[in-house]
């Protein structure tokens, strides 16, 4: 009894661990690393669960059995400078809060660290822009098909978010295979306290290689006048929108809350951004009330 008791209990806590479905990126070496290497990841706590050395990039689905689920999906990408994962309160946590509003929700463990003698963002918008595909070509078969999908990131995330939403015209590698023949442009973005937009050497202005047209999707953008990370990147970010006539544009610069919040709760103002967020999906019918 006590056997069959503790295989069942082990059964149950297997189906939990396989209760989302991890996809791998790329069929074999990801473009631009060595063939047949092997990445170690290694998770520490420290307040922040931490993965690090990603070479084999996933995408992890989180799909919304929630009845106000539209088809509206997210993917989201974890902060950490481009060298770690923040994988849990900018990941996991982020994909389970979508899914309570109705949204299916995608994990992108992009490649980290930084690659040499490449940009920081460079590898990880191969992943993103692959991603995309594959999300796409999934999307189609889910119980609630795909209808719209954007992009969610925090930090380096956010970043990455804001180069995906503006790097879609041209994908960074070669073709892989169908997946690569879908848009890899999200039909909306929502950088968090996005880092690494502004130039640097004239913090008055974007980065060479933020490019915003009439063609990028609408964004929301939240950002702390606290922050480390100027959050001058965002506010330039919302104004070139504006100007390139891109419509239902949102910015929120709260006075204080610092950095790498994800969705922690505190006594700031910030910690309510994941409301609005809501409420900008719902103006923009990606969600239902």
């Amino acid at each position: 009894m006590k056997m069959f008791l503790f295989l069942s209990l082990m059964f149950l806590y297997l189906l939990g661990l396989n209760a989302q479905e991890v996809q791998p990126l790329w069929p074999g070496a990801s473009p631009g690393d060595i063939a047949g290497e092997v990445g170690v990841e290694k998770i520490e706590i420290r307040g922040v669960k931490r993965v690090s050395n990603v070479t084999q990039p996933t995408i992890t689905y989180f799909l919304s059995d929630s009845p106000k689920a539209t088809g509206t999906t997210v993917m989201v990408c974890p902060g950490g400078a481009y060298q770690i994962l923040a994988i849990e309160h900018e990941g996991v946590d982020v994909c389970k809060w979508l899914n309570e509003i109705g949204v299916h929700a995608v994990l992108l463990k992009y490649r980290v660290p930084r690659r040499k003698n490449r940009e920081p963002h460079a590898a990880p918008l191969q992943d993103a822009q692959r991603a995309m595909g594959l999300i796409r070509e999934a999307g189609e078969k889910w119980e609630v098909p795909l209808t719209k999908l954007g992009v969610l990131g925090f930090s380096a995330g956010g970043n990455l978010a804001v180069m995906t939403a503006t790097s879609f015209n041209k994908r960074t590698y070669d073709k892989v295979d169908g997946a690569d023949r879908l848009s890899c442009r999200p039909d909306f973005a929502m950088p968090i306290y996005p880092a690494y937009l502004l130039d640097q050497q004239n913090q008055e202005s974007l980065a060479p290689h933020v490019t915003i047209d009439h063609q990028c999707p609408p964004f929301f953008f939240v950002h702390t006048g606290d922050d480390h990370i100027p959050a001058e990147g965002s506010v330039f970010s919302y104004l070139a929108l504006e100007e390139a006539g891109v419509v239902g544009n949102e910015l929120h610069i709260y006075p204080f809350g610092g950095h790498g919040y994800g969705l922690r709760s505190s006594k700031h103002a910030v910690s309510q951004w994941p409301q609005r967020a809501k409420s900008w999906l719902t103006s923009l019918g990606l969600i239902k009330e």
